[in-house]
């Protein structure tokens, strides 16, 4: 299972209206910011999808092991891939966030 860039994409571009607002530029940007998702909401999705796809990884792996269902070892191979790449991407994620919290603790005002 991948993370919806769907939401991300909605996310960047709220992220780019406040910072026009920010900067003083056109207010036209304002209204895209109002309908735009919860990025708390979006975060906590983006979880979700990782914790999910690491529970059907381990859930594929476990069957394939006790012999029960019919899984092949590719099959769990590859879950066990996405699930392990999904993982890597939110902890990047979470890097990113962490940095840039750590830039704006660091401005000065």
């Amino acid at each position: 299972m991948a993370i919806d860039t769907r939401n991300l994409d909605a996310m960047l571009s709220e992220l780019k209206a406040s910072a026009a607002l920010t900067q003083g530029k056109s207010s036209a940007a304002a209204g895209s910011v109002a309908g735009g998702p919860d990025f708390a909401q979006v975060l906590k999705g983006a979880i979700d999808q990782v914790g999910e796809a690491q529970a059907s990884a381990r859930k594929m792996s476990e069957d394939f092991a006790s012999g029960q269902g019919n899984a092949n070892l590719q099959d769990v191979m590859i879950n066990l891939q996405k699930a392990s790449l999904s993982f890597q991407q939110m902890v990047q994620v979470r890097n990113r966030l962490v940095s840039a919290y750590q830039d704006i603790m660091n401005t000065q005002v």
